[in-house]
């Protein structure tokens, strides 16, 4: 695999066929949104890819949207996807780039690190003119091995120890009326602002038009803009671990491939209770 955490859509188109190389369509909508991403995959999706259910592949006995799941549950579901072992996985999502990089980040929790996003997603693979199919692909069932990082994942508590100590800085990926306080969250029942010292870069702002990551030079720029010390420990988070799964994917793109994010996010932390919320710049 490349070194740099995204391939181009013609670097796929070239592989397309490569037995060692897997597709997975990791297609999400926010919650209110009537799309059916399952429904859409069955309709179109890149040829040989599978569907990665982002709220079924998750933990269950959570209240919280979409967390991890266990080791054991996550090596059950790829081995029914087909993902097995010495795959070399590459991740899209129907958006460009939304959900795919929270799969990506996924994988990499669980101990598969050949893994990349495709850039610009479906919605570019398509504009070029390049194949798809419809239809689910019936899997063959390969042996998956998971073993958990913890390096890459956060809970509550850790999120507080780093916002005491101030070994790790927080980033938020949420959209800036949200984080300010002045915009209501998507889930009911959550207070509105964020954590005291985080640092707001919108995930929306490490995406260029054509809805590609921006290259690295002006990623760089739109961290410092914000605050951030690429070169010091970041923990990102958003809304409920989606987003922020982008900034994780664009410090790897700037070589800090082993950010870690706050898996319950504000879905956890903006619930009501005794963590600090604070609004404003």
């Amino acid at each position: 695999m490349p070194t740099d955490p995204l391939v181009s859509t013609a670097w796929l188109a070239e592989h397309l066929d490569a037995p060692d190389v897997r597709i997975i369509d990791a297609s999400y909508f926010l919650p209110g949104d009537p799309r059916d991403p399952k429904a859409e995959y069955a309709l179109v999706h890149i040829p040989g890819a599978v569907f990665f259910d982002i709220d079924d592949i998750s933990d269950e006995t959570s209240d919280l949207p979409h967390m991890l799941p266990s080791a054991v549950k996550f090596a059950s579901r790829m081995r029914k996807l087909g993902i097995g072992d010495g795959a070399r996985l590459v991740i899209y999502d129907s958006q460009g780039l939304f959900s795919a990089p929270r799969v990506w980040w996924t994988f990499r929790a669980m101990g598969h690190e050949d893994v990349v996003v495709l850039d610009g997603g479906l919605p570019k693979w398509i504009a070029e003119g390049r194949p798809v199919e419809d239809g689910v692909p019936p899997p063959r069932e390969r042996h998956f091995t998971s073993r958990y990082s913890n390096d890459l994942v956060r809970d509550q508590a850790q999120v507080r120890r780093a916002l005491g100590n101030g070994r790790e800085q927080l980033v938020d990926a949420r959209p800036a009326g949200r984080f300010l306080g002045e915009a209501p969250e998507p889930r009911p029942g959550l207070r509105s602002g964020h954590m005291p010292g985080a640092r707001n870069v919108p995930a929306s702002s490490v995406i260029a038009p054509d809805g590609t990551m921006k290259p690295a030079e002006q990623l760089k720029a739109v961290f410092e803009a914000a605050g951030v010390d690429i070169s010091r420990p970041i923990v990102t988070t958003c809304g409920s671990g989606i987003t922020a799964s982008i900034l994780a994917l664009a410090l790897a793109r700037l070589g800090r491939d082993r950010t870690a994010v706050y898996d319950g996010s504000w879905a956890d932390w903006g619930r009501p209770g005794d963590t600090e919320v604070v609004t404003g710049p």
